[in-house]
């Protein structure tokens, strides 16, 4: 239960953050989704470069 709507944002934006940059994942080759959507972000400047 959360106390107030402060306490709830600030539980979930921590939970956000643990999931998204600490939590790897094997479904992204054990990667964080962070560490995994910037790998996609540098294949696709690599690949479409003048885009």
């Amino acid at each position: 239960w959360f106390t107030s709507l402060l306490h709830a944002r600030a539980v979930i934006r921590a939970w956000t953050q643990e999931y998204n940059e600490e939590r790897p994942k094997k479904k992204l080759g054990g990667l964080t989704p962070a560490a995994y959507a910037k790998t996609l972000a540098a294949k696709a400047a690599t690949i479409n470069p003048g885009l």
